[in-house]
C-alpha cells in the first residue's frame, strides 16, 4: 500500500466514523487493549475545563521542563497545523511521526470505528509511550468523563473553570457540566479546581473518590497588583507555601496559579526563581496574544484571542480594562452557530467602538448577516465582510497607532488571522521591506 501523507491521513480520519463526535470510551478502550498501550509516562496530569485548558497545560509543561524533565503535551484543537496537537519538549511532532502513529492505530483498531479525535488521541498515546517521557500533560477535548483522553488514569486531575458550553453533549447547567468534568478524577489522586464557585457535583465526586481536593480561594489563591502578583498554596502535607513579587504574565495568571498548585503536588524541587522564569517564558499562540504589526506605513496594535463563549468573553473584557487602550478598540469577530452570540457580545460590547464581522471557514459558521443584525439591534457600529482577512484589512485601514484591533470569537477566526499575518510576512520578505 502506498504510504499516506499527513494530509491524506487527516482526510481519511474525517470520514472514518459516521459522526464527528461520539461520546464514550468503549471503542477506544478496545483498541488500546489490542495495541497494548499502557500509561504514556510515569506522571500524567490531565486538564479539563470550559476555558483556560490550553494555557494551563502550557504552564504545567513549562514548570516540568524547567526541572529537566522530558514532557509531552497533547492538546486540541490546532490553529494552523495538526502537528501542534502533539508536542514533546515544546517541539511539534513531525509529519512522519504522526503518519507512523496513525498507521499503528489503524492496524490496531481492526473493525472498530473511531472518530477523528479518538484516532488522534490514541496516536498521541502511542508516540508518547515510544518517546520514554518523564511526564505527559493531557488536555481534554470535550467534557471529561467520556472523552478519549480519560482512558488514561490521571495522577493529578485539574478543572480550570466551569461554564455552560457544548450544551448538546454536556447539558445546559453548570451542575451537569461539572459532573462530566469530574469524570477525570481518580480514587485517592489529587484533584484541583480553579473555579471559585465549583458546582456541587464536582465536590461530591472528589469526596466519593477520596481525592485530596485543592480549591482555589481556599487551598490556593493569587493576588494581582499593577506591577506584580503573589501566590499561595498547600503542599502534599498541607503545609503553606508562598511565592511573592512574581512578574506579571501575558497569559491568565489564574491558570498559572492552578498550574503552580499542580506542580507543588508533584514533589519536584521548589525553586522560586526557576518557577517564575518558567511561567514568564510560557506562550500560547492566539490566547491573549498581543502583537505589533506594520500596515501601509503605520505601526498598529493587534490582540488575538480564541475566546468563543460568554465565560471567556467576560474574562477577556476584564483583561482589556487593564490597562485601557489609548485610542479606540476595533473588533474583528466571527462565531460558530452553536455558540451563545448574545452572551459573548453582552460581555464585550462596552469595550468595543467598532465591529467588523465575517463568516468563518467552517460549515458550522454563523452567517455574517446574523452577526451584523445582532450588533445593529444593540446600536453597535458594525460592518460585514466576506472573510476574516477582509475584515482585518478594513480595520487596519482605519486604525491609528493609538487604537487596538481585537480579533476574537473562535479558533477559526484566529487561525485565519495567523494565515493572513504569515502571507504578509512572506510578501514583505519577498519585496525586501516591511509595511
Amino acid at each position: 500500500m502506498t504510504q499516506r501523507t499527513l494530509g491524506e491521513w487527516l482526510a481519511y480520519l474525517e470520514q472514518l466514523h459516521p459522526s464527528a463526535i461520539d461520546m464514550g470510551l468503549e471503542r477506544s478502550q478496545q483498541v488500546v487493549s489490542r495495541m497494548g498501550l499502557g500509561k504514556p509516562a510515569p506522571r500524567v496530569i490531565t486538564v479539563t475545563g470550559t476555558n483556560g485548558k490550553g494555557s494551563t497545560c502550557a504552564f504545567i509543561a513549562s514548570l516540568l521542563r524547567a526541572q529537566g524533565l522530558q514532557v509531552g503535551v497533547y492538546s486540541s484543537p490546532h490553529l494552523l497545523r495538526y502537528n501542534e496537537r502533539v508536542q514533546v519538549n515544546g517541539i511539534e511532532a513531525t509529519d512522519q511521526q504522526l503518519c507512523e502513529a496513525f498507521a499503528a492505530v489503524e492496524a490496531g483498531r481492526g473493525d472498530v470505528s473511531l472518530t477523528y479525535f479518538e484516532m488522534g488521541t490514541l496516536a498521541a498515546f502511542w508516540l508518547f509511550q515510544r518517546a520514554a517521557l518523564d511526564a505527559v500533560v493531557l488536555e481534554v477535548g470535550l467534557g471529561g468523563r467520556l472523552d478519549a483522553v480519560n482512558l488514561v488514569d490521571a495522577d493529578i486531575a485539574l478543572v480550570t473553570s466551569i461554564g455552560v458550553d457544548h450544551v448538546e453533549y454536556l447539558g445546559d447547567s453548570r451542575e451537569s457540566v461539572a459532573f462530566e468534568k469530574a469524570g477525570i478524577f481518580r480514587p485517592g489522586a489529587p484533584a484541583l479546581c480553579g473555579d471559585l464557585e465549583p458546582p456541587q457535583p464536582l465536590l461530591d465526586k472528589a469526596r466519593e473518590l477520596g481525592c485530596a481536593f485543592f480549591l482555589r480561594g481556599r487551598d490556593f489563591d493569587l493576588g494581582i497588583t499593577d506591577t506584580h502578583w503573589q501566590w499561595r498554596g498547600l503542599d502534599n502535607q498541607g503545609n503553606p507555601v508562598q511565592l511573592r513579587d512574581l512578574p506579571l504574565l501575558d497569559l491568565p495568571m489564574e491558570n498559572a496559579a492552578l498550574a503552580l498548585q499542580a506542580y507543588l503536588l508533584t514533589g519536584l524541587p521548589w525553586q522560586p526563581e526557576r518557577l517564575a522564569s518558567a511561567l514568564q517564558q510560557t506562550r500560547v499562540t492566539g490566547r491573549l496574544d498581543r502583537r505589533r504589526i506594520n500596515w501601509q506605513g503605520k505601526s498598529l496594535n493587534l490582540f488575538l484571542d480564541v475566546g468563543h463563549n460568554p465565560h471567556a468573553a467576560q474574562y477577556l473584557a476584564e483583561r482589556l480594562a487593564r490597562p485601557p487602550v489609548a485610542g479606540r478598540r476595533l473588533a474583528v469577530f466571527g462565531l460558530l452557530a452553536d455558540k451563545d452570540l448574545a452572551g459573548v457580545v453582552a460581555c464585550l460590547q462596552a469595550s468595543i467602538q467598532h465591529w467588523a464581522v465575517a463568516p468563518l471557514d467552517s460549515p458550522r459558521a454563523r452567517p455574517a448577516e446574523e452577526l451584523q443584525a445582532a450588533l445593529e439591534n444593540l446600536g453597535a457600529p458594525v460592518a460585514s465582510y466576506a472573510s476574516v482577512a477582509a475584515a482585518l484589512e478594513a480595520q487596519c485601514a482605519q486604525a491609528t497607532a493609538d487604537d487596538e484591533i481585537l480579533l476574537f470569537g473562535s479558533f477559526y477566526c484566529v487561525a485565519e488571522a495567523l494565515e493572513w499575518l504569515a502571507r504578509r510576512a512572506t510578501e514583505e520578505a519577498a519585496h525586501g521591506y516591511a509595511g
